[in-house]
């Protein structure tokens, strides 16, 4: 498969216009067992409750049984089962569940697109994509600004953005690089497939992919390529005096300008443009301000992207540079996560407890320990020792536990520490795409 993979990406690179055709007859026996690596086996069942270690039992069988359906065009995707999953204010965000088979047959689909598609997407897009994680963007976006000439930004979200995608232009956007209508037809039964409702309800989706499927993160990335991406590399930016720059993670994205007037059009232009896709901008998401090296320092102004709050400082050596910080809204969520986490260590032994945290703050480091953020690291350490040591003293009922004893096991277990894990004068590491 991996050869069929580099094949079809040096062809998709080097023919621009080339529409790709006998897709569907790659997902086979061979390729289906070479997708069942990229399967999480420990993701909850779909609608048919079928585990991955139920699946293995008879492994080649229900391996053999797809690949004829599939052939036989026998194949029906089933229901989607719906889960809601916390977003912070009491908010939830709506997850899709696919039934086992239908995650492994959309491995192979997804792993096709993304060959297709890698070839065509631009530098500056980069969520949802192999190799290319949040922190390069992060990355990208604090460089550009630092030596840019760029005085606005416009920082936007697309409202309902997964449930909002209209079909059509999904069909038409893959019909522009694939001509394979058993392929195409296989992708339309994902998108229309019903979903499960946690009410028992059955619905029937006219628009959207739902987020949970391994197929919708490639879906979303080509539909906003079309829809936002090309757009602004061929109209928005050659119809600018000043600069002009756009980096998007997914469905969020800042957009950067020279001029305010320009910057103000593109504000109402995009909101036409989105329409049109059947999409609109979260309103109280998207706005402009005044971004600049120059402005007062009564006027500072700060905006939010990918969990960071970017704003212009003074460095050591008295020069102006962009300065990144963790988000004060992510630091309370992360915080509200901890502490919902230590609301269920009761039944862990205390190594257990000290294992799994030691991971989490390695994980957590990982992401916000960038250059500059080292106060807030250090303030997310502070308050989650406060937090643990609240739950552990629960825990402990008859005898309560001491702040010295706390202290005591932060040594034994060797509680990871603040610090900073981007190198300097290096790319950070990437956030590789994989299948959930």
């Amino acid at each position: 498969m991996q050869t069929t993979l580099q094949g079809i990406a040096q062809k998709a690179k080097r023919l621009k216009k080339y529409r790709f055709r006998n897709l569907y007859r790659e997902i086979n026996v061979d390729t289906l067992k070479w997708a069942w690596r990229f399967i999480n086996k420990k993701a909850s069942a779909g609608i048919d409750k079928v585990t991955a270690r139920e699946f293995e039992k008879d492994f080649d069988k229900n391996i053999n049984d797809t690949a004829e359906n599939l052939k036989q065009k026998r194949y029906r995707a089933k229901f989607v089962r719906r889960a809601h999953i916390p977003k912070g204010k009491g908010k939830t965000r709506p997850l899709g569940i696919p039934a086992l088979i239908d995650k492994l047959i959309q491995v192979v689909v997804a792993k096709i697109l993304m060959a297709i598609y890698e070839q065509d997407f631009i530098t500056n897009s980069y969520g949802y994509r192999l190799n290319i994680g949040a922190l390069e963007a992060v990355e990208a976006i604090s460089k550009e600004l630092q030596f840019g000439r760029y005085n606005y930004i416009v920082e936007a979200d697309i409202k309902g953005f997964f449930d909002n995608m209209d079909h059509d232009w999904i069909i038409r956007m893959l019909e522009e690089r694939i001509d394979d209508r058993a392929f195409i037809r296989l992708i339309k039964k994902w998108l229309r497939a019903g979903i499960l409702e946690t009410d028992g309800k059955i619905t029937h989706p006219i628009t959207g992919s739902p987020q949970g499927g391994i197929v919708s993160p490639v879906i979303a990335n080509i539909y906003l390529h079309y829809a936002l991406d090309l757009w602004f590399e061929k109209v928005v930016k050659p119809s600018c005096n000043g600069a002009a720059y756009c980096c998007r993670y997914a469905d969020d994205f800042v957009c950067a300008f020279q001029s305010k007037t320009e910057a103000e059009r593109f504000y109402l232009e995009l909101k036409e443009r989105l329409r049109k896709f059947g999409l609109e901008v979260a309103e109280e998401k998207t706005n402009i301000i005044r971004f600049s090296r120059y402005q007062e320092k009564e006027e500072s102004t700060a905006f939010d992207f990918l969990g960071f709050e970017f704003r212009w400082g003074i460095s050591r050596n008295g020069k102006m540079i962009i300065k990144k910080r963790t988000s004060p809204e992510k630091l309370r969520k992360s915080l509200g996560n901890f502490t919902e986490w230590c609301k269920h260590i009761g039944s862990l032994r205390r190594k257990e407890i000290f294992r799994k945290l030691n991971a989490k703050l390695r994980g957590y480091y990982n992401y916000y320990g960038v250059i500059g953020n080292y106060d807030s690291l250090s303030i997310y350490f502070f308050r989650m020792q406060k937090i643990l040591y609240k739950w552990l003293r629960r825990k402990s009922c008859r005898s309560k536990l001491s702040w010295g004893k706390f202290n005591k096991y932060l040594e034994i277990y060797k509680i990871e520490t603040p610090r900073i894990t981007q190198n300097r004068g290096s790319r950070q590491c990437n956030l590789e795409f994989s299948f959930v």
